[in-house]
């Protein structure tokens, strides 16, 4: 199994965590840099630790219109960057202006074409203008939708090969619509996260979440699609390796 988005640096021990994920069957991990002390404790877990690879990234959080993108560049460059994340907009939270974002997000979508990696991009409330942008400044690219939440993205997402990927909020009552999206998604495009230590999964509510609960959306996805779970894993592993270029 495969966790596709965890924030391991976020974690009291990653160290540990990553042996719970290893007992539990998740071989391989995406940690994720969001800014550049992220950047560095990220790389030095994946220098550490098998399986363990980076996607790198300035967050929409952290725009401003003088942005400095410091090491970024040379970073990309590590044989264990797999990609450039997460990137986007988040009109939800607002933490930036808008138009910083923008300019962040169009920015780092030339880095990663430049570099030949994936995107993985983060969006709350911004549909339209992501699309838009994606549309623009990275046609052709190979594009990863963290933590889905935006059911008006599916058809985008299938016409255009990028790939959709379910966290924990999958898991939760109320979130019929996400299951239905999943049971609706081609199989090649469906990947799986945690997005730890956020959004644990219904059945460990209350729990600091990890890459080892990442068997949790696996199995509420499996349900939503009718599909054997080690099945689906399997196929998600192919996606993933597909998507980042993994070993």
């Amino acid at each position: 199994m495969i966790d596709t988005h965890a924030h391991l640096d976020a974690l009291d021990d990653p160290a540990e965590a990553i042996e719970r994920a290893r007992a539990a069957g998740v071989t391989r991990i995406l940690s994720i840099g969001t800014d550049p002390d992220s950047w560095a404790r990220t790389l030095d877990l994946a220098d550490s630790h098998d399986g363990v690879f980076v996607v790198a990234g300035l967050h929409p959080h952290e725009a401003t219109l003088n942005f400095d993108l410091g090491d970024l560049p040379r970073l990309l460059r590590h044989p264990k960057v797999v990609g450039l994340g997460e990137i986007g907009l988040d009109y939800f939270r607002d933490y930036a202006p808008r138009d910083a974002q923008a300019k962040l997000f169009v920015y780092q979508l030339g880095l990663a074409r430049e570099a030949r990696l994936p995107v993985v991009v983060h969006n709350r409330a911004a549909d339209d203008d992501t699309i838009s942008i994606l549309r623009q400044w990275f046609d052709g690219g190979t594009v990863i939708l963290h933590c889905f939440s935006s059911v008006a993205l599916l058809e985008e997402a299938v016409e255009r090969g990028w790939y959709v990927s379910f966290a924990g909020n999958v898991t939760y009552k109320n979130a019929d619509d996400l299951r239905a999206a999943a049971a609706a998604l081609p199989s090649e495009l469906v990947l799986a996260e945690t997005d730890c230590p956020y959004l644990s999964p219904q059945p460990v509510r209350g729990k600091t979440n990890e890459p080892a609960f990442v068997v949790h959306t696996l199995a509420a996805l499996g349900d939503a699609r009718g599909e054997d779970v080690d099945a689906l894993a399997a196929q998600i592993d192919a996606n993933a390796t597909a998507a980042f270029g993994l070993p």
